[in-house]
């Protein structure tokens, strides 16, 4: 038996080594250590051996079976790793010039938002910036959202579990939870907090809520947000400030109109619309693009602000949503999917 184990060995050790594909390492594996292999044939065979002698034959064929192993995980890694070489093809020198044709260029996401800061800039807007990760506070208490707003549910928001820290994100409360901020008006807060009016901040950043992605949804997204306060603002100011915008990045055509409607954090609040007939692959007159409104007075009030002193305006939308209109995109996957072909289009 002993002779038999050491020939089986020294049969396996050239062959083994000398296998290229897959197929042909799992056909050897099978000849050898298979239901019906050379190996497991001997293993059968310690039925047949006088008890005294079981033991010391059970640990030959251990040390058979180890050695065996030895050889079939080597054959294997030397396949992957050539299959691996195959893959990535011949060497390259990291020395020479890149291959890659042509410069790089920015995302189309990237350019709204810049040409929409630019636009900004020139009105005496500053870019303002927050983090990602916020508490319950700056994305919802300070904005006068109540504690069952829809909004705050675990269904449309994402939380992270009680026992997250954050070094760089401070709770305003011990028992309130860190999340995804849902808009970028935690932005507005943030600086509220930071120093008195006058300010006139754009904020622009991804957000995240617990969407179904679909062609016009995704569970993150970019927000643009816009805060001015200061005296006697009024929603003249408001609408003045949006109409610029638009007829800037859209064209001289494009025409805004308000909607009444609710948010917790502005009073009076509208949804913003834009005349949309001039606009590619858009077939309706009007299209919605936002939301907008004059500053609650209790959301001054919890910043430490005057509101019979101070008034201002806030108002956020999409930059998908701009983009999409912009450049006649008609499905908000595209942005995310880091096609070349789409994302060429934009060089």
């Amino acid at each position: 038996m002993q002779d038999q184990l050491s020939a089986l060995v020294a049969k396996a050790t050239p062959e083994l080594a000398a296998l290229q594909t897959r197929p042909e390492f799992e056909a050897a594996k099978a000849r050898y250590v298979g239901p019906n292999g050379e190996l497991t044939a001997l293993m059968k065979q310690m039925g047949t051996v006088p008890k005294e002698q079981r033991p010391a034959l059970g640990k030959l064929i251990n040390e058979t079976k180890g050695r065996v192993q030895v050889l079939l995980d080597a054959a294997l890694a030397q396949i992957e790793a050539a299959e691996l070489t195959a893959q990535l093809g011949p060497a390259v020198d990291s020395t020479l010039p890149s291959p890659d044709i042509g410069p790089g260029t920015y995302h189309p996401l990237t350019l709204v938002r810049e040409e929409m800061c630019r636009i900004l800039r020139k009105v005496g807007f500053t870019v303002a910036d927050g983090p990602e990760v916020e508490t319950e506070y700056y994305c919802f208490d300070a904005l006068n959202t109540p504690a069952d707003h829809p909004a705050r549910d675990e269904k449309d928001t994402f939380y992270f579990p009680a026992s997250s820290r954050f070094a760089n994100v401070s709770k305003k409360n011990p028992d309130e939870k860190y999340l995804l901020r849902t808009h970028t008006s935690s932005v507005q807060i943030r600086t509220m907090l930071k120093g008195k009016p006058p300010i006139r901040i754009v904020s622009p950043g991804r957000v995240y809520r617990r969407d179904t992605t679909d062609a016009t949804h995704s569970a993150n997204f970019h927000q643009l947000e816009c805060l001015y306060v200061d005296k006697n603002v009024t929603v003249r100011d408001l609408k003045a400030l949006l109409d610029y915008i638009f007829a800037s990045l859209l064209g001289k055509d494009t025409k805004t109109r308000f909607r009444p409607h609710y948010f917790g954090y502005t009073e009076p609040s509208f949804e913003v619309d834009l005349s949309a007939t001039h606009l590619p692959k858009v077939k309706k007159p009007w299209i919605e693009i936002g939301g907008c409104g004059m500053v609650d007075p209790t959301v001054f009030a919890d910043v430490g602000y005057d509101p019979e002193v101070w008034s201002g305006y806030a108002f956020g939308m999409g930059l998908e949503r701009l983009a999409m209109l912009l450049y006649g995109i008609d499905d908000i996957r595209y942005f995310y999917q880091n096609d070349l072909r789409f994302l060429k289009q934009f060089a």
